[in-house]
């Protein structure tokens, strides 16, 4: 039983860095799409998402043909994945755009474990925990300030950040939010019945790429305009999405798609730091404060569970094989003792103590025996 528990953990342990390091890479998007203003939210998003998609598709090809049987025996899941593929990019960062790198950000990873959990609750059953409402409500308040901040600070007029960009902004981000929800539940879904994480993801982000493809066809004339351009286009198909969702794909093997989705919640605070660091964004203090929030929410997920009363009932199960083997013992004993005694009497000859037992009277003639004891002696 301890020894079960110990690889369990382990690779919830490995999963959960996987999600971070992915989250990590994901979170410098928004920053390396400034360095390309020429190319509109659109292509970023369909050159980011659609060439990863398709990369992914061509490493994980042999696997995929080996377990097309199980992906066709699961077409739904996997077309629900590739649409939600198709259409997270396109609203990620048309979201960023029109909110800003950081509300967009936020407000895109932020929604995702809120929506991720409805998904679970409402199709597979699972219950919330009190850990994860703490998390979820944490998490869901640094939004909330964080968007409130950045409508404060966005001007009144007919500017990029205006008041109605920024609430448009955040709509896509909630669809974004969704989306993402869907598209990891489906890629979960895959991996828990069976299917081996690369042929996951491959089918479902290399389908979403080819749905991606007319958009980067239509918008991505601007990404072959300069060699900077260019960079940044290969930056976010190899590195955020080809590399970044390689490691998603080993996280959701190890944890649920609520969680993985939650610790995605990094993504948001790194896009952030980026942001006032490299971009030169200003945020105001209250919206920090929604970004400590969201941390907030990030470590109260993450923080190890109390595994110590699984660990303290494998000695109990141990102990109490030993006390039910104990009664037998304790009954061989007084069987096996009993014949002896009735054998005991050593009566000096053997031929008259073996003639002795079939008739009843030889045991009373036993306590006259004794008399015999002092002609021994002497």
């Amino acid at each position: 039983m301890t020894r079960s528990a110990g690889p369990a953990v382990g690779s919830v342990a490995a999963g959960s860095l996987c999600v971070l390091v992915a989250s990590v890479l994901w979170g410098t998007t928004g920053t390396a799409a400034t360095f390309a203003p020429a190319v509109g939210p659109l292509a970023i998003g369909a050159a980011a998402m659609g060439l990863g998609g398709l990369l992914q598709a061509l490493v994980a090809a042999p696997r995929i043909a080996r377990e097309r049987s199980a992906l066709r025996a699961r077409r739904g899941v996997v077309a629900l994945g590739a649409l939600a593929v198709g259409a997270y990019p396109l609203a990620f960062y048309s979201s960023m755009h029109l909110a800003g790198v950081a509300a967009g950000t936020v407000v895109s990873i932020g929604s995702a474990p809120l929506a991720s959990a409805l998904i679970e609750r409402v199709v597979d059953k699972r219950r919330l925990t009190r850990r994860w409402m703490t998390g979820a409500a944490l998490g869901l308040s640094g939004t909330v300030l964080l968007c409130v901040a950045e409508a404060a600070e966005a001007p009144s007029g007919p500017g990029v950040h205006s008041v109605r960009t920024t609430v448009l902004g955040v709509g896509l981000g909630l669809v974004a939010g969704l989306t993402y929800a869907l598209y990891s539940w489906a890629a979960h879904r895959l991996i828990s019945r069976g299917v081996t994480s690369g042929a996951a993801m491959g089918a479902v982000f290399g389908l979403g790429g080819l749905l991606l493809l007319p958009v980067l066809v239509a918008t991505g004339a601007p990404l072959l305009g300069s060699w900077s351009n260019a960079a940044v286009g290969s930056y976010m198909a190899l590195v955020p999405m080809f590399t970044g969702y390689v490691l998603f794909g080993w996280g959701l093997a190890h944890v649920p798609a609520s969680t993985a989705t939650t610790l995605s919640l990094l993504e948001p605070a790194v896009a952030a730091l980026l942001a006032v660091l490299v971009v030169g964004e200003r945020l105001p203090p209250l919206g920090w404060t929604g970004i400590a929030l969201v941390v907030g929410c990030l470590a109260v997920l993450t923080a190890p569970t109390r595994s110590a009363p699984s660990t303290r009932t494998a000695p109990s199960t141990r102990a109490a094989s030993p006390t039910r083997a104990v009664p037998p013992t304790r009954i061989a004993p007084s069987a096996s003792a009993a014949p002896p005694t009735g054998t005991t009497p050593p009566t000096g000859t053997a031929a008259p103590a073996r003639a002795a037992p079939p008739p009843m009277p030889t045991p009373t003639a036993m306590p006259t025996a004794p008399a015999s004891a002092p002609n021994d002696v002497s």
